[in-house]
């Protein structure tokens, strides 16, 4: 019995990738985004508004920290096509959270590609990976790229 278990243990924390839920619901990518921070710079030329320090976006029930994020218009000016958040991105939806490096969020795929010493932590579990993918329509990610985890066997 103990050498399947090391086996499986192994290869859960040798996986390269990993299909994981994200998020407590589903989000809603037309909700509005709240964006608070210390500054803001708007190019109108570019489309494009960086906010830097203490910054917070909010969607839904969906929160992104940042130290700067860049806010990149639709070109008809009508939305947010998408946005990068680059420096400490803390990621929180429902109970679990997630920390990178940098986060691009396509609005109009939902996704949210999370990159760079990906922490995730769902409970008392976590993840690590190069890349975290987080798909909101449908509440799930996909982890990729030097996967590890600690599997709990319920006795901890």
């Amino acid at each position: 019995m103990l050498p399947l278990f090391l086996m499986l243990t192994a290869t859960a924390l040798a996986a390269q990738g990993t299909q994981v839920a994200f998020g407590a619901l589903q989000q809603d990518t037309d909700l509005p985004v709240e964006v608070t921070a210390d500054n803001l710079s708007v190019d109108q030329a570019t489309g494009t508004a960086i906010f830097t320090g203490n910054v917070v976006a909010a969607q839904g029930a969906m929160r992104l920290s940042t130290k700067k994020l860049l806010v990149v218009y639709r070109e008809d000016t009508q939305g947010i096509e998408r946005m990068e958040a680059t420096g400490d991105v803390v990621l929180v939806s429902g109970p679990d959270a997630a920390e990178s490096e940098r986060a691009d969020y396509n609005i109009d795929d939902g996704t949210i590609v999370m990159r760079g010493n990906v922490l995730l932590t769902q409970g008392p579990s976590a993840l690590t990976a190069d890349q975290m993918t987080v798909q909101l329509t449908d509440g799930t990610a996909q982890m990729v790229g030097s996967v590890k985890t600690i599997l709990q066997t319920g006795d901890n």
